[in-house]
C-alpha cells in the first residue's frame, strides 16, 4: 500500500479515482492540479494504514459537496477544507488526529490529502464508499455505526461558512447541507462524520487510495504497451467490459445541487438477430452513474459500479465530460461488501434512487481488500 502521496503519484491516483468514482466525485484533473500545488509547498502527504490508527483517535471525513458540472466553472479558493476543519474543531472543542476519505471518486479522493497537508495531520487509507455517491448519508461509516453525519461544517470560496450542529437523521443532514451548498453556488467544502479510530476500522472500505493508485499505474502501463486498456481495468477490478460504443445522446441538467441526466451509447456493432451483441446502452445518473440498461434490459444497478472510460486510452469519463461522439467502454465492477448489507441497500440500492428493480450483485470483487504484496 501507499505510505505517502507525492507529486509522482497524482496522475495515477487521478486515473484510478476517476474510474472508481463512477462518473462523480468531481473532475480528477482539476483536483490533481490543486493537490500538486499543495504538495509542492508542503511536501508529500503521509497516508496511514487504517489498522495503525489508535482506537481512541478522533477522525472526520472531508470532501466537496455540490454538482460536478459546477466544479469546472467555479474553481476553489484553495483553503475551503482547512477552514471547514478548523470551524468544526472549534465547535466540538477538540482537534482531529487524522482525516478519512468521504469517497474515493474523482477529485474528492484528493481533498482529504489537501486537507491533511494544510492541517498537518495524516490521511487514512480508507473511505466510506469504495466509489462515489451523491448524498452524505450514503456512507459505510453511517450504515451500522453510532457515528452520525452531523455535526458538520461547510465553507465556500468566499467568506461564507456554516456549522450544522445536529440533525434528526443523516438523511436530514444531507437535506440541510444540500440547501446550504446550493446557496453557496452548488459547491462547498464539507467536513463532518466525526468518529473514533475504532469506528473507522469497523466500518470503512479500506485501502482504496492504494487501489486507485494501483489501478492508475496499470492503466498507464497498458497505454504504453498498447493493450486493450478497458479490459485491463475490468480485470484489475474483477469486473467485466459491459459495452463498447459511441455516445449518441446526452441529457444533463444541474438542479437542486446535483448533476442529473442520462446518456445513450450506441454499439459499434449493429444489432442483428439472432446475434444479441450490439444495440444501445442507456445510463441514468445523479452525479454518479446509477443504472445501466442494455437494449432496454437492466444490466447493472447501484451500488455495483458503472464506469465509463475512453475506448482506446481507458481514461475515466466523468458525468460533466460526457460528450456526443466520444468512443467509450462501459465497465461493470462489483461493489465492496459494506454496500451490500440489508441496511446499506436501503440507502444505496436502486430503490433509494427511485428505481423499482431488484439489486442483483455482480460476483466477486476486490474493492476494500488489502493490496497484494503490501
Amino acid at each position: 500500500m501507499l505510505r505517502q502521496v507525492t507529486l509522482e503519484d497524482i496522475r495515477s491516483i487521478g486515473i484510478g479515482a476517476g474510474i472508481l468514482g463512477t462518473g462523480g466525485g468531481g473532475n480528477p484533473y482539476l483536483g490533481g492540479l490543486h493537490l500538486a500545488s499543495v504538495i509542492r509547498h508542503h511536501g508529500p502527504q503521509p497516508l496511514i494504514d487504517p489498522f495503525q490508527l489508535a482506537d481512541e483517535a478522533l477522525v472526520c471525513v472531508a470532501g466537496n459537496i455540490g454538482a460536478p458540472t459546477v466544479s469546472i466553472e467555479k474553481l476553489p479558493e484553495g483553503t475551503e477544507m482547512l477552514r471547514a476543519l478548523r470551524l468544526l474543531e472549534a465547535h466540538i472543542g477538540r482537534e482531529f488526529d487524522a482525516i478519512a476519505i468521504a469517497e474515493i471518486g474523482g477529485a474528492n479522493s484528493m481533498q482529504p490529502l489537501i486537507c491533511g497537508l494544510l492541517a498537518g495531520i495524516p490521511t487514512v487509507d480508507s473511505d466510506s464508499m469504495g466509489r462515489a455517491f451523491p448524498e452524505i448519508q450514503m456512507s459505510s461509516f453511517l450504515f451500522d455505526s453510532a457515528a452520525t453525519a452531523a455535526p458538520l461544517a461547510m465553507v465556500d470560496a468566499a467568506d461564507n461558512a456554516a456549522v450544522l450542529p445536529a440533525a434528526i437523521s443523516d438523511r436530514w443532514a444531507e437535506k440541510m447541507a444540500r440547501n446550504i451548498a446550493v446557496s453557496m453556488g452548488a459547491r462547498a467544502g464539507l467536513v463532518g462524520t466525526i468518529m473514533s479510530g475504532a469506528q473507522l476500522k469497523a466500518s470503512g472500505v479500506h485501502y482504496t487510495m492504494s487501489l486507485a493508485h494501483q489501478l492508475g499505474c496499470r492503466v498507464i502501463e497498458a497505454q504504453a504497451q498498447k493493450r486493450d486498456v478497458p479490459q485491463v481495468v475490468a480485470d484489475e477490478l474483477d469486473g467485466q467490459v459491459l459495452f463498447r460504443g459511441k455516445i449518441s445522446d446526452v441529457h444533463r441538467r444541474t438542479t437542486a445541487g446535483f448533476a442529473r441526466g442520462s446518456v445513450r451509447i450506441d454499439s459499434f456493432t449493429p444489432l442483428a438477430p439472432p446475434d444479441k451483441s450490439g444495440g444501445s446502452l442507456h445510463i441514468e445518473f445523479q452525479n454518479e452513474l446509477l443504472i445501466a440498461r442494455v437494449n432496454g434490459a437492466v444490466a447493472v444497478t447501484t451500488p455495483d459500479l458503472i464506469c465509463i472510460v475512453t475506448a482506446e486510452e481507458g481514461e475515466p469519463v466523468t458525468t460533466e465530460l460526457l460528450r456526443y461522439g466520444t468512443r467509450v467502454a462501459v465497465i461493470a465492477v462489483p461493489a465492496p461488501p459494506q454496500l451490500k448489507s440489508e441496511n446499506a441497500l436501503r440507502v444505496v440500492g436502486p430503490g433509494a434512487f427511485g428505481y423499482d428493480v431488484a439489486f442483483r450483485p455482480l460476483p466477486g470483487g476486490v474493492i476494500g481488500r488489502r493490496p497484494k504484496g503490501s
